[in-house]
């Protein structure tokens, strides 16, 4: 994870990057990718496109990218992405 935090600029930044590959945290968190449809390409069941937003060990947001007509979050993954964030950030920043 050193190497993909290096190479997206977030060594030693806010943000921090971490590896599960044994799935713990995904099975945890239920976010298990495994629809047929996704799994008949990737093969082994995969991390749903999810992003959470924590503060003080609290969960504020949890934004899933998959809807039951795209498992995958392929059409709308902008739900998950950093904009989305920031954008809940700005709105709730005075009640973080």
């Amino acid at each position: 994870m050193e190497a993909w935090a290096k190479d997206q600029g977030t060594s030693g930044s806010l943000l921090e990057l971490y590896g599960d590959p044994r799935s713990e945290v995904t099975k945890a968190l239920d976010m298990v990718l495994d629809h047929p449809g996704p799994m008949s390409v990737l093969g082994n069941p995969r991390c749903k496109r999810f992003s959470l937003v924590v503060h003080d060990c609290k969960v504020q947001a949890v934004n899933i990218a998959a809807a039951e007509d795209d498992p995958a979050g392929d059409d709308r993954p902008e739900v998950s992405m950093v904009e989305h964030i920031l954008e809940f950030l700005t709105t709730k920043k005075d009640e973080l």
